[in-house]
């Protein structure tokens, strides 16, 4: 007795079909479609992406093979080669665009760090990492002697954990002209580190009603306007403006300075903030917020997280699921353990014959 439907079919589920429907129908995608309905063309390229389909004869003799399985995906048949060929340059790609900003805000927490923290609106950290590339192959890529790499520039929205914007550049880019790129929504708090410190950058950020934490430099040098009372871990906590005439005639705005103490390592961190009314205790929270894109770039590098308690390498999981998309079997209990044999039906009851 089958109990679960394939591992396509429940992936698939993640994109209900009436929001679908409601897509297709706003956007207008089935004009001409000539028999080929959208949905059907999704099915076809995302099993092209899953089952690593190499060309477009592989995608339809791929679905093909599957049998009388393609019902339970909601396809009638498997397209011809030719068709998701003549769809791919004659369908609007808007539909999988807005599909996948669905898919994603149906990911996100609703303002759970920004509750938490009580901030005036969302918080993001913008940060860079460098991903190294075969220099032999990607020649383009030269970053140092015989290495070659691009920089990931990234930010990641707090409320899910999840990157909303990313640029990927040559690995000698600077972070600072990449972030001139980004915008944020009025009200949001962006989070970086010294790799960013820019006067520049932080007027852009204000004049669009950007908040900004990050850490000071060294080398900066600032006069104190007004004293702030402090208490717990915050050792000081003031309003300040640029000491340097030209630096502050390019930002001629009052800044908060913040230094406070880590209760666990003694270490102390001065912070730099045009979120003049909060609390000194969440500016430091915010920026301890900002190790949550350096543990994403450790997953995407390494080992990214699942919805399952198994720590998956992305690559292996990718390949074992390729070999399985019409297995029959709960998802998620195949994520914990997918070489588990599944369980049988139940056994035949054996007739007795009477005389």
């Amino acid at each position: 007795m089958v109990r679960h439907a394939s591992l396509f079919c429940q992936l698939l589920e993640f994109f209900p079909r009436h929001e679908f429907h409601n897509l297709v129908r706003d956007i207008g995608t089935e004009r001409r479609s000539k028999g080929f309905a959208s949905w059907d063309h999704f099915v076809a390229m995302l099993f092209c992406q899953l089952a690593q389909a190499k060309s477009l004869r592989e995608i339809s003799n791929g679905l093909a093979s599957c049998l009388g399985r393609l019902s339970h995906l909601g396809v009638c048949r498997a397209p011809n080669k030719s068709t998701p060929s003549y769809a791919n340059g004659h369908r609007s790609w808007t539909l999988f665009e807005s599909l996948f900003y669905r898919l994603s805000d149906r990911l996100q927490f609703d303002g759970h760090v920004q509750r938490r923290l009580k901030l005036p609106g969302k918080l993001y950290s913008l940060d860079a990492t460098v991903i190294s590339l075969c220099l032999s192959i990607f020649d383009w890529s030269h970053y140092r002697q015989a290495k070659g790499a691009v920089k990931l520039h990234l930010v990641l929205d707090h409320d899910g954990y999840l990157p909303c914007f990313a640029n990927i550049t040559l690995a000698h880019r600077h972070d600072v002209p990449s972030a001139r790129h980004f915008s944020f929504p009025a009200g949001s708090v962006v989070v970086v580190d010294r790799g960013y410190w820019s006067v520049d950058l932080f007027g852009q950020w204000l004049r669009d009603r950007v908040y900004f934490v990050t850490r000071t430099k060294s080398t900066i040098q600032l006069r104190v306007v007004e004293d702030r009372p402090v208490s717990g871990n915050v050792l000081c906590d003031q309003f300040v403006e640029f000491a340097n005439p030209d630096t502050r005639k390019r930002y001629p705005y009052v800044l908060r300075r913040v230094v406070y103490r880590s209760p666990e390592s003694g270490e102390q961190y001065i912070y730099i903030t045009n979120l003049l009314g909060t609390e000194a205790q969440v500016i430091a929270d915010v920026y301890r917020e900002r190790w949550q894109i350096e543990l994403f770039f450790k997953s995407l590098k390494q080992n990214l997280k699942l919805r399952c308690r198994r720590g998956w390498a992305m690559s292996n999981l990718v390949a074992l699921l390729r070999w399985n998309l019409f297995t029959y079997r709960d998802l998620w209990a195949w994520l914990e353990n997918p070489f588990a044999v599944p369980p049988g039906g139940p056994p035949v009851e054996q007739l007795l014959l009477e005389f």
